[in-house]
């Protein structure tokens, strides 16, 4: 896939519109947070020998659809076992749909952040008002 930075970008500012949501970069890559726990990973900017583009995202509901995509993983150093799914952004397999795997990321948010900030995402909003879906940020 060509366009890997462009759905790593995307995927990247939707979470950022999450409550209380940040970026940091320990290790070098960039993770976003929510109360000091990370809920998607997004490695270096550049692939690299021991890189190639992809993210991770903790999916204790759909880890079994996320894993049936081709060259899914469960996520390594023991993440895997506690529901985080590794998917490539470039290869020979089909990428799901940028908006499966914008839920897929909201899925995350929701397994690490606190229950008063998923109450934020659920709150009642106006018609064709996305705001508290993205923290109030319109999309």
């Amino acid at each position: 896939m060509d366009n890997w930075r462009e759905v790593r970008e995307t995927l990247r500012e939707f979470a950022l519109r999450l409550p209380e949501s940040y970026e940091d970069h320990p290790w070098g890559d960039t993770v976003v947070k929510v109360n000091k726990k990370i809920f998607l990973f997004l490695g270096v900017d550049e692939p690299t020998e021991k890189w190639s583009p992809s993210v991770g995202v903790k999916l204790p509901e759909s880890n079994g659809h996320a894993l049936a995509v081709e060259g899914a993983k469960p996520s390594g150093y023991g993440l895997g076992r506690a529901g985080w799914v590794s998917i490539p952004l470039t290869g020979s397999g089909a990428l799901p749909e940028t908006e499966m795997l914008l839920d897929w990321v909201e899925e995350s948010y929701r397994a690490v952040a606190p229950k008063r900030l998923v109450a934020r995402l659920d709150a009642p909003s106006q018609p064709g008002d996305e705001s508290a879906r993205t923290g109030g940020q319109p999309l």
